[in-house]
């Protein structure tokens, strides 16, 4: 991964040493990182949205907004999963990561799954 803008599902404060939140659509904010020539070049942080009015597709369209080409979570239904896909937003599982920095990194060395329809779960 040369050049991307990951966005990370986190609980506060945010960054590379914040948790990872369970829930994509209900987090506290996503921190977004920058990633050029394979390494960390930027990292910020996004405050989630309430996505009662518009469903899960709402987190979707604040990122796509923003310019992110992927994320990385822990679980997604199927629509929000067709949401990202759509908007040419790359999807990665984290499993057990321990915070934001080492599911990124985890993405970063080839060892994140991607998301594909058939492991899509019916949470998000």
């Amino acid at each position: 991964m040369s050049s991307a803008l990951i966005a990370i599902p986190s609980d506060l404060p945010g960054g590379l040493e914040a948790q990872v939140s369970a829930h994509f659509g209900q987090c506290d904010l996503f921190t977004l990182v920058r990633v050029e020539n394979g390494a960390v070049a930027d990292v910020t942080t996004l405050h989630g949205v309430d996505h009662a009015e518009g469903g899960c597709m709402v987190p979707v369209r604040l990122l796509a907004d923003h310019g992110v080409t992927a994320m990385i979570a822990t679980g997604m239904g199927m629509r929000p999963l067709m949401g990202f896909q759509s908007a040419n937003i790359a999807v990665y599982r984290h499993v057990g990561a321990e915070n934001v920095g080492s599911a990124l990194q985890a993405l970063l060395d080839g060892n994140a799954e991607a998301f594909a329809p058939a492991s899509a779960c019916n949470g998000h």
